[in-house]
């Protein structure tokens, strides 16, 4: 059980800068128990699974890893706690960025080297509501992903590439998996090592490559590579509420298209994903006039 400490260059929140990483409540793979957050993946070099702590009172960051991959995860534990992120690139040109970013200056944008890790979960958030989704992904690995190294006995590493392409059709369809987004799974993990480079690449290259796939669009690569590349960028089109979100705080105004955010986050270019990310942070998001949408089951059908 290998272990390491860490001195971050700055702030660190060390729960919002990592609670992205988490594909809803109960997902197998994330989980904060006694303050401590806990991820369990599949890394080049195999399972793993790692602990991490904030020390305030030291400074510092501990953690522990578990598995074939803890070295592989220990190793990169400053990147993924944005060592070589740097939000003081962005320059705030409306006074809620300026303000969530003075009461939030700990968050920064985590960097995890895997892309399937990222890819899969949010091509099943194709489409469909959070719920949806996230029940998906938390059946899918705790039927078919392995028991996570470490003594933390409810997790569970997702399937290796191979194991992905054994799910029988049947499966997919109890965890509520249409065969359009099955599809692009099946040939997204066909493609791993290909997949995998883009982690290497930058933000335009990796975009190239991942949207190479037929069912692999703006939305998914976006928020793939937020994760996989920590890419302050890399700003979500094509999303049902982030727009209006956008839109609503910066103008007051509601029903904003992608293009009019696009345009409101024209000051923000090369920041846009961070400006986007403190927007979402400030709270200010327009009153709910509609019931939310109904969560489908097509697992019933």
């Amino acid at each position: 059980m290998p272990a390491r400490t860490w001195d971050p260059p700055g702030p660190l929140d060390l729960h919002r800068t990592l609670g992205v990483l988490q594909r809803g409540p109960g997902d197998p793979a994330f989980g904060v128990r006694d303050g401590e957050l806990w991820r369990a993946c599949r890394t080049p070099e195999g399972a793993g699974t790692l602990r991490i702590a904030a020390r305030p009172a030291a400074g510092q960051v501990e953690a522990e890893a578990w598995g074939p991959g803890a070295d592989w995860l220990l190793d990169r534990l400053p990147d993924l706690l944005g060592e070589s992120d740097d939000p003081a690139r962005l320059t705030a040109r409306h006074r809620i960025v300026h303000e969530a970013r003075r009461r939030h200056p700990g968050v920064r944008l985590a960097r995890t080297g895997l892309v399937l890790e990222s890819l899969i979960p949010s091509i099943l958030e194709q489409k469909v509501t959070s719920d949806e989704a996230y029940r998906a992904w938390r059946l899918l690995l705790q039927r078919h992903g392995e028991p996570a190294p470490g003594p933390w006995e409810r997790m569970r590493v997702m399937p290796e590439p191979r194991g992905w392409a054994l799910i029988p059709s049947w499966e997919w369809h109890r965890a509520g998996v249409d065969a359009k987004r099955s599809s692009a799974i099946l040939r997204a993990v066909r493609a791993a090592r290909r997949m995998e480079e883009a982690a290497r690449m930058d933000l335009a290259d990796a975009t190239r490559r991942l949207m190479a796939l037929p069912g692999i669009g703006p939305w998914t690569v976006a928020e793939t590579l937020q994760r996989t590349l920590g890419a302050p960028d890399a700003i979500t089109v094509g999303d049902l509420h982030l727009p209006k979100i956008i839109g609503y705080a910066l103008t007051g105004r509601r029903g904003t298209t992608d293009e009019e955010m696009l345009e409101l986050l024209a000051p923000y270019e090369g920041q846009r994903h961070r400006a986007a990310r403190l927007i979402l942070l400030s709270g200010r998001v327009p009153p709910r006039r509609a019931p939310r949408f109904p969560v489908g089951d097509i697992a019933r059908l």
